[in-house]
């Protein structure tokens, strides 16, 4: 069995737990801070987040586009987990910690490869890039939560 990776990332936001819950949750607010490169889609007629909802997320790479499915795992009032299977296989939690000055976002993305090849490929050319882009993503969500 392979060991799971952990790439896990924090950021302070001045802004209530409540406001960066939306920036997670809503389609078109995660869409102003999600690396342009990923698209999420609705699995069914409609975008959910509640506990059960799923949704795929697609990289956009020519010819290919790769896509986790990903079913919300856990869900309380400031905390999605969700589960993903596809290339990868882990979780995504992403977590409000309010605090004295706004929220403390704590997004830990927890997977494993089990294809040889595949986590090669990743180890090789993305998982550099995996981890600025989690830290570029957090910039990004953070200045769409401070204008709202």
């Amino acid at each position: 069995m392979t060991s799971p990776q952990v790439f896990e990332q924090s950021i302070q936001i001045q802004a209530s737990a409540t406001v960066v819950e939306r920036c997670l949750v809503e389609r078109d607010l995660m869409g102003q801070w999600l690396n342009p490169a990923l698209r999420c889609e609705p699995l069914g007629e409609t975008w959910d987040t509640a506990l059960g909802g799923q949704s795929r997320f697609v990289i956009q790479v020519p010819l290919i586009e790769p896509a986790l499915i990903s079913t919300v795992v856990e869900r309380t009032p400031g905390l999605i987990v969700w589960g993903f299977s596809g290339f990868f296989t882990g979780h995504d939690r992403w977590e409000c910690q309010p605090n004295a000055t706004g929220t403390r976002l704590l997004n830990r993305f927890e997977f494993v490869i089990t294809n040889p090849l595949v986590a090669f490929g990743f180890k090789t050319f993305a998982a550099t890039w995996t981890k600025q882009d989690m830290v570029a993503q957090l910039q990004r969500l953070k200045q769409v939560a401070e204008r709202l």
